[in-house]
């Protein structure tokens, strides 16, 4: 189950960014003009890569960051002790042989992905530095908000890694306001002045460049750029979690001095600003309802959803439900989900048949109205918690757990029901029943909800593209 928000007291001083030192695949250390090339060593985060992507990113070389970074998979519970202890030997091994290397001065490193998205080219620029280990919650002078529930599993295989590597092995993806532009603007100037230090091409085709940043007067103009400003968490909810969790087990131990480099966490911060921020859906696909056929559910739901099936069957069907969503929202001036019944191969389109179907639940009246009328809401309370887990059998604290797969497209929902294992989910011993198609979270709820101290579902954005892990590894040990 999610985690308990914990609602804390609202800390005296906003988080602040440094430079950092950290460590890094020799070739990108004292780079700067040679464009050292990285793409056979970093990887995509642990929690979108399966036992075949692993194994693809090993066979391009086995020095690759993923051999330490996943150890265990899945990755979304914790794993036996020696997977760990494995990556910790790798990683010391690759310290002493200098395929790694620590740097000796701290920067701040501009980062920037050039991508493809909804068939443009895009780019998004980003800066890797440090922030303060703080509490989630409002901040004098900002806080470091989140906006996605997490679950236990994934931090405490996290936390077991960070525990024996003693090491941040990859940033957190955070946003920043920046309404005047001014980091925005200085990172463009950056990235004009010269060519990058070090590149990267992933599979998905994202090109990664990196720009070193160690001179003061820069990384002081980065720092007046972001004073006073929130950070909210895009991605990396779990692993900002462990890095809380990390730091509590050391005080618990004993005395951590105010400069252990455990009381900082690695970054990659964006301006909201930014005009390659883009942010793509989270599709939920259901199994484990020993109940269901979709006579049954579709029985469940009359009275507060409409249902429309599209003339369209099989993947057909699926290929086109995205666009009649959009159209449907349009019409209606309410939320239109999309609905897949693998079973019989029919696609339908779903309408609350209130505008504002969550303002009736006792438990969300209070939420902000931009929070009760995002898909993934309706997807979560309505959908699943209302109608497919009573198909799943058994009652309260005896019901059968759903089974889920997360995936980020239509293509991978078809995979899904092909018996196709993704990062997102689905493969062996997953029956596909029903998918619940959603429309991507607009920036702009992120930001509302996020400041209201309040959290959406697990799973409700997807910015793309990843940031990419072992172009920085950040020291807390």
């Amino acid at each position: 189950m999610p985690s308990p928000r914990a609602r804390t007291a609202v800390p005296p001083a906003a988080p602040r960014v440094f430079p950092f030192r950290p460590i890094q695949y020799a070739q990108a250390v004292g780079a700067i003009g040679a464009s050292a090339n990285v793409s056979r060593l970093i990887a995509p985060p642990y929690d979108v890569l399966d036992a075949l992507s692993k194994e693809a990113l090993l066979a391009g070389g086995d020095r690759n960051i993923v051999a330490i970074d996943l150890p265990h998979i899945p990755a979304k519970d914790l794993g036996p002790p020696e997977a760990y202890r494995g990556s910790a030997v790798r990683l010391e091994e690759w310290l002493k042989d200098g395929t790694l290397v620590q740097r000796e001065r701290p920067a701040m490193f501009c980062y920037r992905e050039t991508f493809e998205f909804n068939g443009k080219t895009t780019r998004r620029t980003g800066m890797a530095c440090t922030l303060e280990v703080r509490a989630f919650g409002p901040a004098k002078g900002g806080g470091i908000l989140p906006h996605e529930q997490t679950f236990s599993g994934p931090k405490e295989d996290r936390l077991a890694l960070m525990k024996v590597t003693k090491c941040q092995l990859s940033p957190i993806f955070g946003l920043h306001q920046d309404d005047q532009g001014a980091a925005a603007a200085l990172l463009a100037r950056i990235c004009d002045a010269r060519q990058p230090d070090v590149t990267a091409t992933t599979a998905d085709g994202t090109r990664h460049e990196v720009w070193t940043i160690d001179d003061d007067a820069t990384i002081a103009a980065y720092q007046s750029a972001l004073a006073g400003e929130d950070v909210f968490i895009a991605d990396g909810h779990h692993r900002y979690n462990t890095t809380m969790n990390y730091l509590r087990e050391l005080e618990k131990a004993g005395a951590v001095a105010a400069d252990h480099p455990a009381r900082r966490c690695m970054f990659v911060l964006v301006s909201m600003s930014d005009a390659g921020l883009v942010i793509g859906p989270t599709h939920r696909v259901i199994g484990g309802m020993a109940d269901y056929t979709f006579h049954a559910f579709a029985g469940s739901v009359r009275g507060e959803l409409f249902l429309t099936e599209l003339p369209e069957k099989g993947e057909d069907g699926l290929r086109t439900i995205e666009s009649a969503m959009e159209k449907g929202a349009k019409k209606s001036g309410k939320n239109v989900l999309g609905l897949y019944d693998f079973a019989s191969r029919r696609a339908y389109l779903a309408t609350p048949v209130e505008p504002d179907p969550l303002a009736f639940d006792k438990r969300f009246v209070a939420m902000p109205h931009e929070w009760r009328t995002l898909d993934v809401a309706l997807c979560q309370h309505l959908i699943i918690e209302k109608f497919c887990q009573p198909l799943a059998g058994g009652k309260g604290k005896n019901a059968e757990p759903l089974k889920w797969a997360f995936p980020h497209s239509i293509g991978e929902v078809i995979d899904i029901g092909a018996g196709i294992e993704r990062g997102s989910g689905g493969g062996k011993g997953f029956v596909p029943q029903l998918a619940v198609i959603v429309r991507p979270t607009p920036l702009e709820s992120v930001r509302v909800i996020s400041r209201a101290n309040e959290l959406m579902p697990q799973k409700s954005t997807f910015f793309y593209p990843k940031i990419a892990t072992g172009l920085f590894v950040n020291p807390v040990g």
